[in-house]
């Protein structure tokens, strides 16, 4: 699962695995994320997990995270601890070892290029949809890559593999 942000005037969660989107989180305009608010994100995606995802809860989570303030607070760590899910490391400043950077962000540029929002909250639905829309490989490719990508890392002892 990844987790990422992509709309500037407002932060929206994403959450994923090989199967497609679990959680598309988004705060409300202004509101920053600090711990105990990306906790309560992590209660919605156990919840979004447990719905959409039967089994896995029990089988381990693992979650691919920066080391953000939020992400690496004592509190958030604590609830990761609680519920035994497992973090894959990620190195500061590695955009290639992102799935959202290497394999999200263009197709959806590509999508909504040349397209008009009157609202914030039309864009937001347009996400939402697109996202619903993409067949499941486009997920399992995005992840399933990110093994090669780490290998890359392990091979140039850290080093970004897109150079």
């Amino acid at each position: 699962m990844e987790i990422d942000t992509f709309l500037p005037a407002r932060r929206v969660l994403q959450y994923r695995d090989a199967k497609g989107v679990i959680l598309l989180d988004i705060l409300p305009q202004g509101q920053c994320i600090n711990a105990a608010r990306y906790c309560s994100t992590l209660d919605r995606l156990k919840e979004a997990i447990r719905r959409k995802r039967p089994g896995l809860l029990r089988r381990g989570v693992v979650l691919q995270h920066d080391n953000a303030t939020p992400h690496s607070a004592n509190l958030t760590q604590q609830w990761l601890q609680r519920y035994g899910w497992e973090i894959l490391p990620h190195p500061a400043h590695s955009p290639d070892l992102a799935p959202s950077d290497f394999h999200l962000f263009g197709p959806l540029k590509r999508h909504l290029g040349g397209m008009a929002f009157e609202t914030e909250d039309d864009l937001i639905s347009e996400l939402g949809n697109w996202f619903d829309n993409l067949d499941v490989d486009f997920f399992r490719v995005g992840i399933n890559s990110l093994l090669s990508r780490w290998q890359k890392c392990i091979d140039l002892h850290g080093d970004h593999v897109e150079k």
